[in-house]
């Protein structure tokens, strides 16, 4: 009798009331990236996530969904499970600017992701056309100043990286210059080596070359420390702008809700992705600044980019539609 009772009591247990939960990942893991193929978000994003599908023990798979300066993208993993299934390449824009480019937003960039990692920063650099009668940034200040609305500088498009560089350039030296958009950073830089505009505020990668061959003249480095790529120039803060910091960053997010075990197992992969020396060299030739900093302080670190790019592009008037 005790035994037929014992039998009843396992028929009657849920189905699945003694399974354990399967260890994470036990699946492929989707990373959504916002730009289309080729471009540095993406080019990042497949770097590391053939090396976290190798710590993890699964495949990672780079989903393209670009438009709307990320948002298609951002809104799809907001909405997502937060099941660490469905990670988003973050940046810049996705998780700060847009906030206050786009006058509607179907996600909240604070409330709708966890950050996990901040990956690291490409550094702008300021360069001239060498027609320019400025060798070093104080110089340009001065030549602006004294020629209010005569020098413009290029960006790859209204409210792009390269264009709230400026405007906050623009701000903290008190100058006025104008604003010159293009079509993609390639046209403008190309227009600023031809002589058709003055300045630029370009991506390390793309305008090394040109610097080295004198296409170019470089005055300053926008990020707050001296980028690797090129060591030996100054940051815009320690030629006087004091505080000045205008990258382009890139950042692993999950949805809201995702749990702290897999935040932190994220986290502890990305470390270990972004100590292999083949990657480090990797992106490094890219112009990314290697960060990965941990969570609390890539969420601080938004929470200031958010108010600070707000100020620049209400001053600017760079609103989207």
């Amino acid at each position: 009798m005790i035994w037929l009772a014992a039998v009843a009591a396992l028929l009657l247990m849920p189905i699945g009331a003694n399974a354990q939960p399967q260890p994470y990942p036990n699946r492929p893991i989707m990373l959504v990236v916002a730009f289309p193929p080729g471009g540095p978000s993406d080019v990042i994003a497949r770097l590391l996530g053939k090396k976290l599908g190798e710590i993890l023990g699964q495949p990672v798979i780079i989903d393209n969904r670009p438009g709307a300066g990320g948002n298609i993208a951002a809104e799809q993993v907001a909405k997502s499970d937060p099941d660490g299934y469905t990670l988003l390449m973050g940046n810049n824009s996705i998780l700060a600017t847009n906030a206050a480019l786009y006058k509607k937003l179907n996600y909240n960039p604070e409330r709708d992701f966890i950050p996990i990692t901040l990956i690291g920063t490409q550094a702008n650099i300021l360069v001239v056309n060498p027609a320019v009668p400025a060798l070093t940034m104080q110089q340009l200040i001065d030549l602006a100043r004294g020629k209010p609305g005569g020098l413009n500088f290029a960006s790859s498009g209204f409210g792009a990286a390269a264009h709230l560089a400026g405007e906050l350039f623009r701000s903290q030296a008190k100058i006025d210059i104008v604003h010159i958009a293009y079509k993609g950073a390639a046209p403008a830089l190309q227009d600023v080596i031809a002589g058709h505009v003055h300045m630029m505020f370009a991506t390390s990668a793309s305008v090394v070359s040109h610097i080295r061959s004198g296409k170019v003249r470089a005055l300053a480095v926008t990020t707050l420390k001296r980028t690797a790529l090129l060591p030996e120039l100054a940051t815009v803060d320690e030629l006087g702008l004091a505080g000045f910091d205008a990258n382009t960053w890139h950042g692993l997010v999950a949805p809201a809700g995702t749990s702290r075990e897999i935040v932190g197992s994220l986290h502890y992969a990305m470390e270990e992705a972004l100590k292999d020396p083949a990657v480090r060299r990797a992106l490094t030739d890219l112009g990314v600044d290697i960060l990965g900093s941990p969570q609390k302080e890539f969420e601080a670190y938004i929470k200031a980019e958010i108010p600070k790019w707000a100020a620049v592009i209400k001053n600017s008037g760079a609103a989207i539609q």
